[in-house]
């Protein structure tokens, strides 16, 4: 059994454009505790289910928005999109992932902070690119796959036995700095940023210029078993 905690989400307004982030926690150690929900509006800003899905993942990337798609079993209302041209004026062509660079510059700030280094784990590394290359085929912000698949279930499925882990998304973010800067200045993100007990961290990058959101981040925190 496993508790789900669902902590407020940070909407970033940028000059020119809007920037949407979400963040969500959850533990393997004890029953479903908490269904609280916070007040959410703007891009990326959304309830997320408490309830686990458990279907089998299907994330290949369209490019072909004309192509036949698979049903989408997101729940309901789990999800949010970029109005038209919203981030059509900001510049991505430098846009890039570093993953050591992140997990460094992540370890620094827990390092601040009292907390333990984070090391980068290909299962999580995975989980994350997986999720990444879902929101972009769907150009939109969500804890939730198009398949119905929860943060967990996707941690779960990587192959990675999880007692506690959190996962941070973000769309719109032109690199790495500003992402994690608004991360940081989330209280929801922060915490999952300084997650305690996490041992291993996976993240990735997503970029279709086709897109409304243009870019499409996912970090997931995460200790075993």
């Amino acid at each position: 059994m496993y508790r789900v905690l669902v902590p407020a989400a940070l909407l970033l307004l940028l000059p020119g454009c809007s920037l949407g982030t979400q963040a969500l926690g959850f533990g393997g150690d004890s029953s479903p505790a908490s269904t609280d929900r916070m007040s959410f509006g703007g891009l990326g800003d959304q309830p997320a289910s408490t309830q686990p899905a458990s279907t089998a993942p299907t994330v290949t990337r369209v490019a072909n928005m004309q192509e036949t798609r698979p049903k989408d079993n997101a729940p309901r209302g789990s999800f949010e999109k970029a109005p038209a041209g919203a981030l059509a004026d900001r510049d991505y062509s430098a846009t890039q992932l570093n993953a050591e660079q992140a997990r460094d510059a992540i370890n620094t700030y827990r390092r601040q902070k009292g907390l333990k280094p984070l090391k980068l784990n290909s299962e999580l590394t995975s989980a994350a690119k997986l999720h990444c290359k879902d929101l972009a085929r769907w150009d939109r912000i969500s804890h939730f796959g198009s398949d119905g698949s929860s943060p967990w279930d996707r941690v779960k499925r990587s192959g990675y036995s999880a007692r506690v882990a959190a996962e941070n998304v973000g769309t719109g973010q032109a690199s790495l700095d500003e992402v994690i800067k608004g991360w940081k200045a989330s209280p929801a993100h922060n915490k999952n940023l300084l997650l305690a007990d996490a041992e291993h961290m996976g993240i990735a990058l997503v970029q279709d210029p086709k897109s409304e959101f243009k870019t499409f981040w996912t970090l997931v925190l995460a200790a075993p078993n």
